[in-house]
């Protein structure tokens, strides 16, 4: 099990060989990739979500629009992590913030124009509270540091 931190002291415990090292100001290489931020990977999850629920909608307009929100999320927060500041970084999560936002907003009208069920949109909601807890929570982890 590795535990990660941005950029701080950081305990760090590994399954294989059981040790533990202090890491001060600095995350191993092999730690600090995108793919470890649970956030990124709940965004992509989300993102196929999307383009499933529609697949045959012949609405471009608003496919396209949907679509692009919710990948904006999860674009915007692989662009923050490697913008090379905890300013810059925060910046682009709340981009990512809003743009959950967006796709929250769109949801409903993805409900009320029938491409969606009534449970999948409350499916999809779901995650994008999540989404949208784990961006407020790194932004303000941030911020204090």
């Amino acid at each position: 099990m590795v535990q990660v931190t941005w950029k701080g002291n950081v305990k760090r415990t590994e399954d294989v060989g059981r040790k533990t090292e202090d890491i001060n100001d600095t995350i191993i290489d092999m730690e600090k990739r995108l793919e470890n931020l649970r956030v990124w990977n709940d965004a992509r999850t989300l993102v196929l979500c999307i383009y499933e629920i529609m697949r045959d909608c012949h609405d471009y307009g608003f496919k396209d629009q949907i679509q692009r929100a919710s990948v904006s999320i999860m674009n915007n927060i692989a662009e923050g992590f490697d913008a090379g500041s905890d300013d810059l970084f925060v910046r682009y999560l709340n981009i990512a913030k809003a743009s959950s936002s967006e796709v929250k907003s769109m949801l409903y009208l993805c409900e009320d124009l029938g491409f969606c069920t009534i449970d999948k949109r409350e499916e999809l909601m779901s995650q994008l509270v999540s989404i949208a807890a784990q961006l407020s929570s790194l932004i303000s982890f941030l911020k204090k540091k």
